[in-house]
């Protein structure tokens, strides 16, 4: 074998160890990155959508990467289940009531599996576990809003574009209002009058808040009738005297109502003595009369004490009524 062929042995065998430890390398590098090499749980999420996740994406927890999709089939009707395996030394932060959702590592990035939330009461995650899941925001769907949302923007463009030619030509109130000066004028007569309105408003709270703070003033009548219950007894007990006294009064009105309502009345002796003229002149007759006759009967009683017949009489009675008065004077 010549020196040339040796040569060209000795290359190839170096390319060939390069090759190797490249492919070495890449397989290292790749195992890491899809953690190969590295103790893993087995969990399991089912979506209606995946849309375009693929084996061997990442899976995130808290912004960290802690495993990779492993597996997408079909399950059920119209649904994909997820096989996801994530690092063992991260199983004991990840709550069995965690949620996933499948998000973007970027605007335009690759599809990524997110897993977030989870209560600190819950335990955590074991294997084949089976993870609440979140589909993911239709990407038509958002097209379609954004879509509507542009023709909303357009119409609205459209109606103020209107709306500013029309405030220009001086076209309805406000454009009146920026053309019109006296109008302009008048408007500001009213914000000057509302101002002083406002003014007003306030020296009229200020007074009230001034006579409430007279009111809640300590020894005034309002705050003793407020905090002090003694004189609230007091002023309750006055006002039921007074009601008292009303209704006493109510009834004496009463009474003297019907009293000269009688004293009106012809059917009673007052009523016919205060309204019957003739029964009044005969009870003065009647009066007169009876005067007259006592002192006829006074003067016939003198006649029979002269009277030799009856003198004996009248003197012993006289006599006795004379002792009767000496012996009550006598007693103490």
């Amino acid at each position: 074998m010549s020196a040339a062929e040796n040569k060209r042995s000795v290359m190839v065998g170096i390319f060939v160890l390069l090759g190797i430890i490249i492919f070495v390398i890449g397989i290292f590098t790749l195992a890491g990155q899809q953690k190969r090499f590295i103790n893993s749980i087995s969990l399991h999420a089912v979506f209606d959508d995946v849309a375009g996740l693929k084996p061997g994406n990442n899976v995130w927890f808290s912004g960290v990467k802690i495993g990779t999709v492993k597996e997408i089939r079909f399950a059920g009707e119209s649904q994909v289940e997820i096989s996801l395996n994530i690092q063992a030394d991260v199983q004991q932060f990840v709550r069995r009531d965690a949620r996933v959702r499948i998000s973007s590592e970027s605007l335009i990035g690759n599809r990524i599996l997110e897993i977030y939330g989870g209560s600190p009461q819950a335990p955590p995650v074991q294997e084949g576990d089976v993870l609440q899941s979140e589909n993911p925001l239709n990407t038509d769907d958002l097209m379609v809003t954004l879509q509507e949302n542009n023709k909303n923007l357009v119409s609205i463009t459209s109606d103020f574009k209107e709306l500013s030619s029309k405030l220009v030509n001086g076209e309805g109130t406000v454009g009146a209002m920026l053309t019109d000066s006296t109008l302009a004028n008048n408007f500001r007569n009213i914000v000057a009058s509302l101002q002083q309105t406002s003014a007003n408003t306030v020296r009229a709270s200020r007074s009230l808040n001034q006579f409430t703070a007279t009111l809640n003033t300590k020894d005034g009548l309002i705050n003793e009738l407020a905090t002090d219950t003694s004189v609230f007894r007091q002023l309750q007990a006055s006002v039921a005297q007074l009601q008292q006294a009303t209704s006493s009064a109510t009834a004496i009105t009463n009474n003297l109502q019907e009293a000269s309502s009688q004293l009106t009345n012809g059917n009673n002796a007052a009523g016919v003595i205060l309204n019957d003229p003739e029964f009044a002149n005969r009870l003065k007759a009647t009066m007169q009369n009876l005067e007259t006759s006592t002192e006829k009967f006074d003067q016939n009683m003198e006649a029979l004490q002269h009277n030799f017949l009856l003198r004996g009489f009248f003197k012993r009675q006289a006599k006795e009524e004379a002792k009767q008065e000496q012996e009550q004077e006598a007693q103490p």
